[in-house]
């Protein structure tokens, strides 16, 4: 489409950014794939991935700190989080609905993100000169000069005060929040994202200062522009959204991962008609040279739904759950592989023993050959979905920036894939002691007497 179809579009309404994000869920797969990561640094220290996509008028630009809740003081649970959100309440002089406001008058859409290690913000503006430099004028002004104003603070400590006290009811939630404590235990990636209740109630705003000084400085900063756009104009708006920033010092690290000395089990009583039931184990990095090997292991294990083979032996075979799955999450250290499901009470324990057996037998003998050769075909034929749209590319070019991948690792993914051997699953999978697991259980509380044998 023209870009001065576009404009006349926005002109006449509030429409624009719902048209947009349509063009973008529909521009086909050649255009994503034919693009070509490119990286560079800024003089402070930040780091730029970039690549051109002239298939609709539209750039998309993300900034991304190491300042996700990792990086929370043990006092100050809920920090990173707050401290990002705070960010777009008032910046370089603009009030909050100021900056909403100037966004919207070009049709611009602005987001924030925060999870385990990372924390930043993401921009969708038009290409044409006009309304980019609007846009990402105020895009700079969030990302390198918030504000911070009281007022906006301690409205946000209510909001999350109110929402930690609706999430204490939710199995789910405590069961994932208990989890996280039993496989991490000390180590920072145990925080909640969104806090504790009491650490939360103790951040002042000196403490949003500090946190803000300390992390979201160059030597931390990733940028990521994907878009209608060359690679001077990449350069430039690089340097309009990050060159501000501080050079900082040595780039903040996650300490490493300790492995489980002993199994861990936690069992909590609960008032839900169904027990949630979790167990895993730290496993994954981004750059481990196991990484493909267990993301195919992981998708035979629960991670293909229907075909997979937790789903066969839960669901299938023995009626215990309707949904049963694993995930594997990557992170700067050793992210979670969980393996999930929920269950009548009453049929806990026969369900969770088979979770387990599941997962033993498959550390110990890896996928059939069978099996294997489904997972890498599915895979493969997939993969064109993970980077369809221009903003999925964008999440691409971010975590190559901060999980410091290689430019290639998105047009290798594939052939990655194919090369994976059993042998290959077999040894990455035996990383993990299935004698050593976390197993957390909301619901029923105890052993709970069998149902018929099936």
């Amino acid at each position: 489409m023209p870009t001065e179809r576009v404009r006349g579009v926005r002109a006449a309404g509030a429409c624009l950014p719902a048209l947009a994000l349509a063009l973008a869920l529909v521009v086909p797969w050649v255009a994503a794939q034919a693009a070509v990561f490119q990286s560079w640094a800024l003089e402070n220290g930040a780091r730029v991935v970039f690549a051109e996509s002239r298939a609709l008028p539209i750039v998309d630009v993300a900034v991304d700190f190491r300042a996700g809740s990792a990086f929370d003081p043990p006092d100050r649970s809920g920090l990173a989080a707050l401290v990002q959100h705070l960010a777009r309440t008032g910046a370089g002089g603009l009030g909050e609905e100021e900056i909403a406001r100037r966004f919207a008058d070009v049709g611009a859409q602005f987001a924030g993100r925060v999870d385990t290690d990372r924390a930043g913000f993401t921009l969708r503006t038009l290409s044409s000169r006009a309304e980019r430099s609007i846009a990402l004028g105020v895009f700079a002004r969030v990302v390198q000069s918030p504000d911070f104003p009281q007022v906006p603070l301690e409205r946000e400590r209510a909001r999350i005060a109110a929402q930690l006290r609706e999430e204490a009811s939710r199995p789910g939630i405590l069961a994932s929040r208990l989890f996280f404590q039993a496989a991490y235990g000390s180590h920072p990636y145990a925080n909640r994202p969104l806090g504790e209740a009491e650490g939360v109630r103790a951040i002042t705003r000196e403490t949003v200062l500090d946190f803000r000084r300390r992390h979201y400085n160059g030597v931390s900063a990733v940028v990521s522009i994907v878009g209608d756009l060359s690679r001077a104009e990449a350069e430039e708006i690089a340097r309009q959204v990050a060159g501000a920033l501080p050079p900082g010092g040595v780039r903040a690290a996650v300490p490493p991962v300790a492995s489980l000395a002993a199994a861990v089990v936690r069992r909590v009583a609960h008032p839900a008609q169904q027990s949630h039931i979790i167990v895993g184990v730290p496993a994954a990095t981004w750059p481990d040279p196991d990484h493909f090997a267990l993301l195919v292991g992981n998708h035979v294990l629960g991670g293909s739904g229907f075909s997979s083979r937790l789903f066969t032996e839960v669901r299938e075979r023995r009626g215990y759950a309707y949904g049963v799955s694993s995930t594997l999450q990557p992170w700067l250290e050793r992210g979670p592989l969980q393996l999930s499901l929920q269950t009548r009470k009453d049929q806990t324990d026969e369900a969770l023993a088979v979770l387990r057996t599941v997962l033993a037998e498959f550390i110990a003998r890896g996928p059939t050959s069978e099996e294997l050769a489904a997972a890498r075909r599915h895979l493969v034929n997939a993969f064109p979905l993970r980077l369809d749209t221009q903003r999925e590319l964008l999440d691409a070019a971010a975590r190559i920036g901060f999980y410091d991948l290689p430019l290639d690792w998105y047009s290798r993914w594939s052939k990655q894939v194919e090369r994976v051997t059993r042998a290959d699953v077999i040894r990455a999978f035996r990383r993990l002691d299935p004698e050593r697991l976390v197993t957390v259980v909301v619901g029923a509380p105890d052993e709970t007497p069998p149902t018929r044998a099936r």
